[in-house]
């Protein structure tokens, strides 16, 4: 059975940090493509930042480039989302997703997700 838990959201002020995790099972992690996506309230889902599971290629949302720092630790199968300079703007319920292929069918798992509030 796959599960993706997130953990680190938290209550942070304004320029404040937070990193995020996503700890992965029952799925290949190191063949996985994972993302961060966030949900803010009345919003869709949007995605914040992704890494490749080959050579471990990133980007990032306009919103987050320079702040946002996405990571992977194939050893413990573990994404992480390192955020700096945190903005209110930025205050949302951050999900992780593993999306790769196994047999010849895509797969695509999302976590149950993790609230960050970026307040004063």
């Amino acid at each position: 059975q796959v599960q993706l838990v997130e953990s680190g959201g938290g209550l942070v002020q304004p320029g404040g940090s937070l990193r995020l995790s996503c700890a992965t099972s029952g799925l290949t992690f190191s063949t996985a493509a994972m993302s961060w996506y966030r949900q803010a309230p009345g919003r869709e889902r949007e995605l914040v930042a992704e890494i490749g599971s080959v050579g471990g290629s990133t980007m990032y949302a306009d919103s987050v480039k320079g702040r946002f720092t996405i990571s992977r630790d194939n050893a413990q199968n573990t994404v992480y989302l390192q955020m700096n300079s945190l903005k209110p703007e930025d205050t949302a319920v951050y999900y992780c997703r593993a999306k790769g292929w196994r047999l010849g069918m895509e797969y695509e798992y999302w976590g149950q997700g993790t609230q960050v509030t970026v307040s004063s």
